[in-house]
């Protein structure tokens, strides 16, 4: 198939353009580098431009008969959302309107879209399954949860078939070792603990050690990039067999947490291995930040019949490392 990749300089859309093309699929990429690296654009040919160019994306499209597009050229930080609205509800939502009014206007049938658990807000409880009351909390989680309301009208409108996929924290790393997360800033707990390891930053804060779980610390949901990418090819290819209609939505997640002391834990033993160690310091909750966020993914097991491959932390943690350590 042709597939166009939005945000494929990015980390999760490198691995998926990557993914794709090893599938033998023809991939576009387009990405305007704000927050993606060209390095990291190894697979699929590179369209340097903003998913809200309507006449870069008539010509993208008039060129080149796509079979689906994915879109992960969202911004992401919940902390910058708060602070800058603006540029949450322009590029995630307001851009997001463009390229799915350009994809109606050359009959580009399929959309597939990375979500956010972002959209459930505070949980009410815990594994979330799709079910679960969407009250997001912040512009960030506000602007993906439009995004999800205007597929759902597009698809009963202009018959527009669409799958919004809900993560909870993407980490890892190519297990080949030729992609992996690259952000600026860094805020995910994985890279930044083997940042600390490594010597690229002085120390892994632990914010919080006083919530209601085993250890203290707040527990999340892990799932690996590779097993993340996995579950949008699958999802695409259910819209393509027309096993799959309408607007679609499901969680993603190993559907087991850790908590932030066992991924810290896990991480001296890694990188102990390498002759490595890191400081933890402790620091005040933060705000906003649940104790348990944890998926449940039963849904895309059985409707899309995802397996996760790399659901063993170490696993994820090991990856991660690997690439770590030739950034460092």
């Amino acid at each position: 198939m042709n597939i166009l990749v939005v945000g494929g300089a990015g980390y999760i859309g490198a691995h998926m353009a990557k993914q794709l093309t090893r599938q033998g699929h023809a991939v576009m990429v387009l990405d305007n580098l704000s927050t993606g690296f060209r390095r990291l654009a190894r697979y699929g040919s590179l369209v340097e431009g903003d998913l809200g160019d309507a006449a870069l994306l008539d010509e993208l499209f008039s060129r080149t008969s796509f079979d689906g597009v994915m879109h992960f050229a969202a911004n992401s930080l919940v902390g910058e959302s708060v602070e800058r609205p603006d540029k949450y509800y322009r590029n995630n939502v307001a851009n997001t309107l463009v390229l799915l009014d350009r994809m109606r206007h050359f009959g580009v049938p399929r959309f597939i879209f990375s979500s956010t658990a972002a959209t459930f807000g505070e949980p009410d409880y815990s594994p979330i399954d799709e079910q679960h009351p969407q009250r997001p909390i912040n512009p960030y989680g506000h602007s993906k949860w439009m995004v999800e309301q205007v597929l759902k009208d597009y698809a009963s409108a202009y018959g527009l078939d669409s799958v919004s996929l809900r993560y909870f924290n993407a980490a890892g790393a190519d297990p080949e070792g030729e992609l992996g997360e690259c952000h600026e800033p860094e805020t995910h707990l994985i890279p930044l603990t083997l940042q600390a390891a490594s010597g690229r930053r002085p120390d892994i804060k632990v914010f919080g050690r006083d919530y209601g779980t085993p250890d203290g610390t707040c527990i999340r949901d892990y799932i690996h990039i590779e097993d993340l990418c996995t579950a949008h090819a699958l999802a695409l290819s259910a819209l393509v067999e027309g096993r799959l209609s309408g607007a679609q939505a499901f969680n993603l997640g190993n559907g087991q947490g850790f908590s932030v002391q066992e991924v810290i834990a896990v991480v001296q033993k890694v990188v102990a291995e390498d002759g490595h160690t890191l400081v933890v310091k402790d620091a005040p909750q933060r705000p906003g930040d649940p104790a348990v966020l944890v998926a449940d993914a039963g849904l895309a097991r059985q409707t899309l019949d995802w397996q996760p491959q790399f659901a063993d932390l170490e696993t994820i943690v090991r990856h991660a490392w690997a690439w770590e350590q030739r950034q460092a």
